[in-house]
């Protein structure tokens, strides 16, 4: 019997600039709200700061904006750029809204994007070691006494000469989770050091939505090396996949939902195209190493990476590809622009009671799935 697969929910997001803002703070809000409501188990957050596309400009915000309306589903940053902000300042905020959901709360990290390091006046730096030095910093911060003392390369952290014990000036709070809520971390590249990392130090990681499959593969494995580097078990359930999912009541119209490139998801994977290709980085896309450079246009990648159709179809086509990739832990269902209402919230009802129910029998019943064949 394979272990069970876990649903969570994910968004960057990312919506054509000419929506009005508020319209689609009130959807991102309305599709996390439902998602608890249907029983998804966790929530991550994308953050920016300089993008019209992907509007959530404060993970940590959003969330806290959040804590009422969703009583059950645990939240996780998606993630928050460390180098983006000095390492107390993310220590309070983090702290915070831990409290607020009620340790409900996934702290992912990550080094940002160039876009918002150059807005910051921060392009040239080494931001991966800057993100590991802040997140050290922020764990001290949480785990030492005041005054703080903390140096580093890139940031500095001291309450000496202001702190006063009786009434609290100078001593950070901590957060509800001890010593701190769970780490993650996202990787796109099949040969980052990230998951290998992230498996030695005992935290968790999130494969892309828009990578392809020899990626996520690679990602796995590299995370249980980790695991098995640092004496822990070969236990992959701390690893998310982010896919791109649509599910409709009949197969004609997923499709035609999914698959159109003037749609939801062309426009998604239009952006991302042309983000990784600008980065030099459009190769994480393909299935496997060495496939023809014409199954990355657009409209290819919605037909290889949207997994679409009927209940059954979608359930049948997770199960292969977890086969394909080997196990992990939760698959992170990923929101895009609701083009249409209606049918983007039974996509996700369906997915939560119809698609699921069928991947827990079948991951109960142990029996062998045959690949499902995809458009060619």
């Amino acid at each position: 019997m394979q272990n069970p697969l876990k649903l969570g929910f994910f968004i960057q997001p990312v919506h054509p600039p000419s929506r009005p803002y508020a319209d689609v703070l009130r959807e991102d809000r309305e599709a996390v709200v439902l998602a608890d409501r249907l029983g998804y188990r966790e929530a991550f957050i994308g953050e920016h700061l300089v993008d019209s596309a992907e509007t959530i400009t404060s993970s940590l915000a959003f969330i806290a904006s959040l804590a009422d309306a969703c009583p059950s589903i645990t939240f996780g940053t998606g993630v928050l750029p460390l180098a983006n902000y000095h390492p107390a300042m993310a220590a309070a905020q983090v702290a915070m809204v831990d409290h607020l959901v009620q340790g409900r709360l996934v702290l992912g990290v990550g080094p940002g994007v160039p876009g918002d390091a150059e807005a910051i006046g921060d392009l040239g730096s080494d931001r991966n070691r800057k993100t590991q030095e802040a997140l050290d910093h922020m764990c001290r911060i949480w785990s030492e006494e005041p005054p703080y003392r903390i140096e580093g390369e890139f940031y500095r952290t001291t309450t000496e000469r202001s702190l006063d014990r009786t009434i609290g000036v100078g001593v950070a709070v901590r957060p509800l989770q001890r010593p701190h809520p769970p780490i993650a971390i996202t990787s796109i590249r099949p040969d980052a050091r990230g998951p290998h990392a992230a498996g030695a130090r005992g935290w968790t990681g999130i494969s892309a939505t828009y990578v392809g499959a020899y990626v996520v593969r690679a990602q796995i494995e590299s995370y249980l090396e980790g695991r098995r580097s640092a004496g822990l078990s070969a236990d992959a359930s701390g690893w998310r996949v982010a896919r791109s999912v649509f599910v409709a009541d009949d197969e004609a119209t997923a499709r035609r939902y999914a698959h159109r490139e003037d749609g939801a998801h062309g426009f998604y994977f239009h952006v991302m195209r042309t983000k990784l290709a600008k980065a030099g980085a459009l190769d994480v896309m393909r299935d496997f190493p060495g496939q023809p450079d014409s199954e990355l246009s657009t409209k290819r990648c919605i037909e290889r990476l949207v997994i679409a159709g009927t209940p059954q179809s979608v359930a049948d086509q997770i199960l292969a590809f977890r086969n394909e990739v080997g196990a992990f832990g939760t698959l992170l269902y990923t929101g895009h622009d609701w083009a249409d209402p209606a049918l983007a919230r039974r996509s996700m009802e369906l997915m939560a009671n119809e698609v699921w129910p069928r991947i827990d029998r079948a991951a109960h019943a142990g029996r062998p799935r045959e690949p499902v064949a995809r458009d060619t």
